[in-house]
This record gives C-alpha cells, structure tokens and sequence, in this order.
C-alpha cells in the first residue's frame, strides 16, 4: 500500500495505492490540520500545506500533478492545467518530462475561490455554475473583489442569470487563456476542482480547438501523483486515516 497526500489550501487529499486500485479520501484542509493524524512517515506530500506533516518525502506540486496526469491517462504529450481552490499550474510535458511550467499563486482570480465567490453572489449552486457557457455578458475585472462588484452591477442591468454565469466561465477562461497559448500542445489534460467544471471544459475546446481530457479523479490528480511516487520508489505504509 503506497500513500500520497495534497494539502491545498482548501482541500486535503489523501490517497493509498494498491497495484492499480486507488483509495480516496478528501477532507477540508482546516480538519485535517487540527487533526491528530500528523504524522505520515511513510507518505510522500505536496501540497500548499505540505510543510505541516512529517512525511518521508515532500515533492514539488508541479511534479506531483504531472505524475498525476502520467498515471491517469495514456497522454505523454500536453500541457497540463491544473485550477485548484487558490491557485492555477499550467505545465508543458513532451514525452513524460516538464519542458516549462507557469504558476499563479497570489491571486484567486480564475480559481475555484473565484468560482465560489461568484456562485454566492448569483445565488447559485457550483454543479449550477457549470452549466452555462452560452450568450456569455462580458465581465472585465479579474480580480475577485473588482468582479464581484462588476457582477452585481450585470445583475441590475437584467441580464439573465444564465448569460452571467456564462460570463463567469469565460472570465476564467480569460484568464488562463494567455498561457495556455504560450504552450503548443494539441492536448490539453484539465485537473483539480475546477475540472469538474463542464462549462469550462467546453470552452476551452472551443475556443482553443484542443482536445480537453480529464482524468478520472481530476481532484485528487496530485495525492494520487505522490501515491505513484511512493510507489516507484517502494516505500509502503501501514499509517492510514480513520
């Protein structure tokens, strides 16, 4: 049994490995920090939070996701997208191997918090939110304070909700559009939360004419790439979560 575990800054997920069987758990990172279960000797960990476990090993999140991806999929060559709840990665990989990689760590715009904060203005679920894609109204600020603000505004003009959740969509899609084009890769590999997002999803075909995979478990991408890490490596663990 190989673990890996992701503690972002929302989320935390843990992962066993066995063979080719994976076992998942996601808990809210707040919990897991003031938990009792601390200590992972055997684990490897990423993460934004990866500095506050004993681990046997703590890998890069850029690396953690691309084995991730290497291990979810039969993709060798793309550029993989990773939104998770702060922040965004976007990793170019050509035969297994990370050639560049561009992060974005101190702002939430385009991010799952964005999503989240535009959800709870428009009084919408996130399953709602990626719904709508069409006839998108046009939502110039990124930055989430600015946007909000901007959205309410949209509000009163009548637009219907439909078209502004739309335009929340595409108001990411804005903004990871500049280095998602920097990067030539005809397959695009979308994880983290926001994967789950459809509405994003089809944009990017779109608007980008690439093709779009999603890994199976695009959430845990991370916990299962340092689960794969530690399997490579041959460190098993007994340790496992309640």
């Amino acid at each position: 049994m190989f673990q890996g575990i992701d503690i972002g800054s929302t989320t935390t997920k843990i992962v066993y490995m066995d063979g080719e069987n994976l076992e998942k758990h996601i808990l809210p990172t707040i919990k897991f920090i003031y938990s009792n279960e601390r200590e992972y000797f055997n684990a490897v960990s990423t993460g934004y939070g990866r500095f506050t476990v004993k681990s046997m090993k703590v890998i890069p999140e850029i690396r953690a996701h691309v084995l991730g991806a290497l291990f979810q999929t039969d993709v060798r060559n793309f550029t993989l997208l990773d939104i998770g709840g702060q922040d965004y990665k976007i990793v170019y990989v050509v035969n297994g191997v990370i050639q560049d990689f561009l992060t974005n760590d101190k702002c939430a715009a385009g991010t799952g918090r964005f999503l989240e904060k535009m959800a709870q203005v428009l009084d919408v679920t996130m399953e709602e939110i990626s719904k709508h894609y069409r006839d998108p109204v046009k939502l110039n600020s990124t930055c989430t304070v600015f946007a909000e603000t901007e959205l309410i505004s949209r509000i009163m003009e009548g637009h219907p909700k439909e078209s502004l959740i739309a335009g929340v969509n595409y108001s990411v899609f804005e903004r990871i559009k500049p280095f998602l084009m920097r990067f030539k890769s005809n397959t695009i590999v979308f994880t983290g939360g926001v994967a789950k997002n459809k509405a994003i999803v089809e944009i990017i075909r779109k608007e980008l004419g690439k093709e779009v995979v999603i890994p199976e478990d695009p959430q845990a991408n991370g916990a299962i790439g340092c689960a794969y890490y530690a399997k490579k490596l041959g460190v098993r663990s007994q340790h496992r979560i309640s």
